[in-house]
């Protein structure tokens, strides 16, 4: 139990959201004892953290950084890289909220082009994996260990969460992602009354399917210096691109793909996509006129790119497309 702790110490606010989600209008005290969360007029660690106003007070270490950095790894001194730096501490419900508002403001979104020939927005990452990546660390870090803090650390090319506190004996980085275990039990179940926490394994293996489906690089789990468990989501900017351009440069040639200008890759992207493109479609695509997309994509067939396919220069069918060969 937290020293000095007591029931004057809730956040009204969290506990009535608190007691709606349970469906009851029971005293705080009755809910708190009877999820052994006040024993003997004083709250536990889970009581604490859970529900005070100031869970800091009583667990110094009871917080979460989010920090944003320009670049892809922290520097120091006069080279200092940070672009946002947050802490946030309180109940952990408020503590949740406020570090997923925080890291959602930082992240961008992406364009792909689609099989339609449209280009698409998608997320840096799906919300779902930083998301259940952050409860989890909430949820199960080591509260006991009081010399670090859950960090959010969001980079260029990648986002981490350092949770402190090493993994527990029966779970590995191996069975992770088919081992049920709490390492705060109480505080996991409070969590899901919330709606925010599932079994620590089938939240790890959506974390997984949720980055495939974005065609992400998988989620990496690491121990840093046994004291930690470090969850690492790569945005693969460039992997992303690669998943698409490795298939359209084993069709027109590496060395050719790497020496294409921009609108004589959204050409062959589009190609790739739809079979094939016409000048008006490039053009439109490029927002650029018609003489400039007819010069790219002529450009393109002379380079044994692509291949035009009409009757004559003035044929409205006509068309360009990969050489059949390809």
């Amino acid at each position: 139990m937290a020293d000095r702790s007591s029931i004057d110490d809730i956040d009204r606010e969290v506990m009535d959201r608190y007691r709606r989600e349970l469906g009851t209008d029971a005293p705080y005290e009755q809910i708190l004892r009877s999820r052994g969360m006040l024993v003997d007029g004083r709250l536990t660690n889970a009581g604490v953290l859970l529900f005070t106003k100031n869970p800091t007070q009583f667990i110094p270490c009871a917080r979460v950084r989010v920090m944003r950095f320009d670049g892809s790894r922290m520097e120091t001194g006069r080279r200092l890289n940070i672009v946002k730096d947050r802490t946030f501490d309180g109940p952990l419900p408020k503590v949740i909220e406020g570090a997923k508002q925080m890291i959602s403001s930082q992240l961008r979104e992406f364009q792909f082009l689609g099989n339609d020939g449209k280009f698409k927005i998608i997320p840096e990452y799906p919300e779902f994996a930083w998301f259940e990546g952050l409860v989890n660390a909430v949820t199960h870090r080591n509260y006991a260990y009081s010399g670090d803090y859950i960090r959010v650390m969001m980079y260029d090319d990648r986002l981490e969460i350092l949770s402190p506190g090493k993994l527990p004996n029966i779970v590995t980085l191996e069975n992770m992602r088919h081992t049920r275990w709490s390492r705060n039990p109480i505080i996991a179940r409070t969590l899901v009354e919330f709606g925010w926490v599932r079994e620590l394994n089938e939240g790890v293996q959506r974390i997984y399917d949720e980055m495939a489906s974005l065609f992400l690089n998988d989620p990496v789990f690491s121990e840093p210096n046994d004291s930690s468990v470090l969850l690492t989501l790569e945005n693969s900017i460039t992997s992303r691109v690669l998943r698409q351009s490795d298939t359209v440069s084993s069709i027109v040639g590496e060395d050719a793909y790497r020496a294409l200008t921009e609108p004589e890759l959204s050409a062959v992207q589009i190609v790739y996509a739809r079979g094939k493109v016409t000048v008006k479609q490039l053009s439109e695509h490029l927002e650029r006129s018609a003489k400039f997309a007819r010069s790219t994509l002529r450009g393109l067939v002379g380079k044994g790119i692509l291949s035009w396919h009409g009757s004559g220069p003035k044929d409205p069918s006509q068309y360009y497309s990969f050489p059949r060969s390809r």
